[in-house]
């Protein structure tokens, strides 16, 4: 029977002295006169295998040959090793090659820039950095689920094709089964879209948002994990055209609620990362970005400051700062403004209470009429992690905004139900998958936290 890595890794003492079966790729192989070393790794675990075998057996020169990448099957005794750097190693019996690799395998024992691994987007896993950072990535997404399942949230898929307009339609991508060479059109001219498969316009979802209100209005608590796309043409780091997005939506639940949560979640995931990754993090703190461990476990043990925008556009123009972008109090507020007020508060920050202006028109309208209950989450180092809102459930205020915004009303009809039965005071946040494991890992570029990016001009693979 075949032993993973991680258990030899995980339960060395009982293992010591027994035979095992390992079946792993070849990660480097050094070969002497007499004996020689095979470090391997079976994707199982971050920390590779170190494989002694020596000149007695059989097929020694053939094993010695074994290239880098190549797969193979060993059978051996695990040797404890305590005064060594690795705490135990295998003392090979057998070695089977199982899959051979030529001499020009491009990930060789070497250090590879980021820009060439996302040309072989398909090897890359099996360098040190990406087996880190997508073996936290799957931590991760197994904490969100944790987190709200143990709590009694209802995960729920909302669907992928969509007439929904959320985010605008310009941001959304059109899809269609019309012969785009031959286009059927009205008598005004204009593609008739009623010969389409589903007889409209449709989309792929920006966001999960108003689909996930409706369920929120049957379960009280529900969540949405899944891919969302936008049509941005941006190639900025932290941006891509398929990503990831965690969207809870509450009931009975304000803007205060909806920080609690936020905070609360948050500190769980980073916690259960570095509980169950402490290698991968290890290794990130090490190589990808100095003083990552401290910073994740300041964030777990930070109070969250919670103040309004107007606030701390204050703050911001008495700083004796030179802006590049000077902060105003009718508009957003831009990385190096994020950056400072982080800094300035010593730890993460929620911002409260934006211009109604700059935000959705779902949004809880405050009393002021100037703004909405809306709150964005910047934590250190990387900025606006998080976005939410308390919702506006006065069915008449929100038909107001969205005439002020120009929504197709007729086209969401169904959505406005959630106030014309049994509406309710809710709220709900949006936390991009790809910004969270970059904040985890360090890495800086958002194609580096995917497994095969999509961003502008590039859908390869």
């Amino acid at each position: 029977m075949r032993t993973r890595i991680k258990q030899l890794f995980r339960n060395t003492s009982e293992y010591a002295d027994k035979e095992v079966t390992v079946c792993a790729w070849v990660r480097t192989n050094r070969s002497q006169a007499q004996f020689g070393f095979l470090t391997v790794n079976d994707g199982s675990f971050f920390e590779s295998l170190q494989v002694v075998y020596e000149k007695d057996l059989a097929n020694f020169e053939d094993i010695s040959k074994i290239r880098v990448g190549a797969s193979v099957e060993v059978i051996g005794k695990v040797v404890l090793t305590p005064d060594m750097k690795q705490p135990f190693e295998i003392h090979a019996t057998k070695v089977t090659m199982l899959g051979d690799c030529p001499e020009n395998y491009p990930i060789q024992p070497k250090r590879h820039t980021r820009e060439f691994l996302r040309t072989v987007a398909h090897l890359r896993p099996r360098t040190n950095l990406f087996s880190a950072v997508f073996r936290v990535r799957s931590v991760a997404a197994m904490a969100i689920h944790k987190y709200f399942q143990d709590r009694g949230y209802v995960y729920v898929h909302t669907p992928l094709i969509t007439g929904a307009d959320c985010e605008g339609s310009d941001q959304m991508f059109k899809i269609t089964t019309l012969n785009m060479n031959a286009l059927p059109v009205d008598d005004k001219g204009k593609v008739d879209f009623s010969e389409d498969l589903f007889g409209k316009s449709t989309f792929i979802t920006g966001s999960g948002q108003l689909h996930g209100e409706t369920y929120a209005m049957a379960f009280g608590d529900i969540y949405t994990f899944g891919p969302t796309f936008r049509t941005e043409n941006s190639n900025t780091q932290t941006h891509a055209n398929e990503f990831w997005m965690i969207e809870p939506e509450m009931a009975f639940c304000d803007l205060e609620g909806l920080m609690d949560v936020e905070e609360e979640m948050l500190k769980f995931v980073v916690s259960y990362v570095l509980e169950n990754c402490p290698e991968e993090v290890e290794f990130c703190d090490k190589f990808v970005a100095k003083g990552l461990k401290d910073k994740l476990t300041s964030l777990v043990n930070s109070d969250f400051t919670r103040i309004k925008h107007h606030d701390v556009i204050d703050i911001l123009k008495k700083a004796d700062v030179k802006w590049e972008f000077e902060p105003d109090y009718g508009e957003d507020i831009a990385k190096e403004h994020e950056r400072y007020i982080t800094e300035y508060f010593n730890g993460p920050v929620f911002v409260t209470d934006w211009p109604k202006e700059i935000k959705a028109y779902y949004m809880k309208l405050n009393p002021d009429n100037a703004t909405v209950a809306a709150v964005d989450l910047l934590v250190p180092q990387a900025g606006e992690l998080m976005g939410g809102s308390q919702r506006e459930e006065n069915l008449d205020k929100l038909l107001e905004r969205m005439d002020a915004a120009g929504v197709d009303k007729e086209g969401i009809d169904w959505y406005l139900d959630t106030r014309r039965y049994g509406g309710c005071i809710h709220s709900g946040f949006g936390m991009g998958f790809e910004r969270l494991i970059m904040y985890l890992t360090g890495v800086e570029n958002i194609r580096d936290v995917i497994p095969y990016p999509r961003t502008p001009r590039a859908c390869e693979f």
